[in-house]
């Protein structure tokens, strides 16, 4: 007890500041009082809500601003640094998209819906749901010995049957980003297999190593860019 009230008293005496060779030294801890309030971070879920938020006015704004396109669903709005070198951080915008289960086997069913839905129709993805909606269960053949050609035997009449090649890979153009951009077209591995007791099941594997990201992020940057134009205090980066 003593010793805690001597150093409570202790910290009641007023700091001695001294100066060594053009240098301050205090012989106390020092902390600086700053009254920096920020605003509370309003969460978007579309591009066009962002531009319509900046091109309101109704905040006031600094006269430099930073848009991130953090990544194809996330972007974010800052401020430029204040005195205290802090940015406020005053929009996010998360895209809402349909979620497709990518490198991983889904039932057939639901992969032929997932398709139809949440992906916008090309030549590649008609000829993907011709195939697989024709695909009869019991008759997925095993991978060839190259690891890339797969068989299936298909219905090709109401009686009659054939073997085909499943299409692989195919190019595609699922919503992975904001709806307001061109969506990025990239190529998957498309595979089949029948499960004993599940049927058959599909899958879509990825197979450009993400460059789709850049592609997205990039037709982002260009949006802003565009609808930001005429704003010159708003610096759009990626």
């Amino acid at each position: 007890m003593i010793k805690e009230a001597l150093q409570y008293i202790v910290g009641l005496s007023e700091p001695k500041i001294k100066e060594v060779d053009g240098e301050k030294y205090s012989d106390k801890p020092l902390h600086r009082i700053c009254h920096n309030p920020k605003a509370t971070v309003i969460e978007l879920t579309t591009l066009c809500s962002l531009v319509d938020y900046i091109k309101s006015k109704s905040d006031t704004m600094e006269e430099k601003m930073i848009v991130h396109v953090v990544s194809p669903t996330k972007v974010k709005l800052y401020s430029n640094l204040d005195l205290d070198r802090v940015r406020e951080y005053m929009v996010e915008v998360n895209a809402e998209l349909p979620q497709f289960p990518f490198n991983r086997f889904v039932d057939h069913e639901n992969f032929i819906v997932g398709v139809q839905s949440k992906f916008i129709p090309n030549n590649d993805s008609e000829l993907l749901l011709k195939f697989a909606g024709t695909v009869e269960g019991g008759t997925i053949a095993d991978y060839g010995d190259d690891g890339v050609s797969q068989k299936a035997t298909v219905k090709t009449g109401l009686a009659s049957k054939s073997d085909a090649i499943i299409p692989s890979p195919v190019t595609l153009k699922p919503y992975r980003t904001f709806t307001e951009v061109e969506q990025p077209e990239s190529q998957f591995v498309f595979r089949m297999k029948e499960y004993k007791n599940e049927g058959v099941q599909c899958a879509l594997f990825e197979a450009d190593g993400g460059a789709w990201r850049l592609n997205a992020m990039a037709n982002i940057k260009e949006y802003l860019e565009h609808e930001l134009s005429d704003l010159e205090q708003f610096t759009v980066i990626a």
